[in-house]
């Protein structure tokens, strides 16, 4: 799994940019909506939570879209702040030409004056999709005519192409990084299960979801100062 231990300025990390087809592709840019109770966390190989406290935390994701990784940071970053720690996005100091490596962020943690990194990236996506029938409309046009009694009935029906039922396991790696000490002291992994279905509105929910459960079991753990 990927380690942010470039913060120590020596060997670079091979950030991964490079993913198999994210979820948050499927919820922002097909138009679809996302039906899901919420992720699962666990820690990862049993890690126990920190003995150190944050305040003030440089948010990466590290996704294909760069849309995408906005919309996860800026989520992220709204919700630490509502637990009472200062967060910053990376995607707020850099554009769609900054070289995601190494030495980007560890130049943003030396900016903001950063006490970690908190890092996220896709390690599991299992799709499957299912036909869906759709429902036929129709039109009735019921006009009188010259004779008694008698009505001109035209009857028209649209039937649309069957469209397509999306369910996607996906699985999250969670790692935050102390500037001070250098190391990874927190990981956790948030597993989620989405359906996505045709003909409704785009649905914002599945980024707001994830942050959610991410800031609040950083808290849970301690990891948050609260100032």
């Amino acid at each position: 799994m990927m380690r942010l231990s470039g913060l120590t300025g020596e060997s670079a990390v091979n950030f991964k940019s490079t993913c198999v087809r994210l979820w948050f592709v499927a919820v922002s840019a097909c138009g679809l909506v996302a039906c899901s109770a919420g992720p699962e966390v666990t820690r990862v190989d049993g890690a126990q939570p920190s003995d150190e406290t944050f305040d003030k935390i440089l948010v990466v994701s590290l996704f294909e879209s760069f849309d995408m990784r906005r919309y996860l940071e800026t989520e992220l970053v709204s919700q630490l702040k509502a637990n009472g720690t200062e967060a910053i996005a990376s995607t707020s100091m850099m554009n769609t030409l900054t070289p995601v490596v190494p030495e980007t962020f560890i130049e943003m943690v030396k900016e903001v004056g950063a006490d970690s990194v908190l890092v996220t990236q896709l390690v599991h996506l299992d799709s499957k999709g299912t036909e869906m029938t759709m429902r036929p409309e129709a039109s009735l046009n019921i006009r009188p005519t010259y004779y008694y009694n008698v009505f001109s009935v035209e009857l028209t029906e649209y039937t649309e192409p069957p469209d397509i039922r999306m369910e996607h396991d996906l699985t999250l790696l969670v790692e935050l990084i102390s500037a001070l000490t250098r190391e990874r002291v927190w990981k956790i992994e948030t597993r989620s299960k989405i359906v996505l279905k045709g003909e409704m509105e785009r649905d914002y929910s599945a980024y707001v979801d994830e942050a959610k459960a991410i800031s609040r079991q950083m808290a849970r753990d301690g990891l948050l100062s609260g100032r």
